[in-house]
């Protein structure tokens, strides 16, 4: 028994470590979202960093537009980061996780 422990342990230091390369790897995968006519586009990492915004001039002449633009296309960028982050970090730790029974926590 002692000697599944400190396989699970072991086990566990390891996912550890690939899930911090995975966090490490998603700050090279780049999100894009422009807004539905073009004027305004986002990238960011998908570990939610904002690496570059574009906005059209036209946008520049109306305040309130371009912040609706913004909050807009950046929630759009920012909730598919979120999806590839989660399902990536997801992954990783699915795959480390020891088989414990009676704890399936990931069905």
């Amino acid at each position: 028994m002692f000697g599944d422990m400190m396989g699970m342990m072991d086990k566990l230091k390891e996912t550890q470590v690939k899930v911090e390369a995975t966090k490490k790897r998603l700050d090279t995968v780049y999100i894009d979202e422009s807004s539905s006519d073009g004027l305004l586009k986002v990238s960011l990492t998908a570990n939610r960093t904002i690496k570059s915004i574009a906005i059209d001039e036209s946008l520049l002449n109306d305040k309130e537009q371009l912040e609706d633009y913004l909050i807009l296309t950046l929630n759009k960028a920012m909730a598919k980061a979120g999806h590839v982050n989660e399902t990536e970090l997801a992954a990783v730790a699915k795959e480390g996780m020891p088989n414990i029974p009676g704890m399936n926590l990931f069905k």
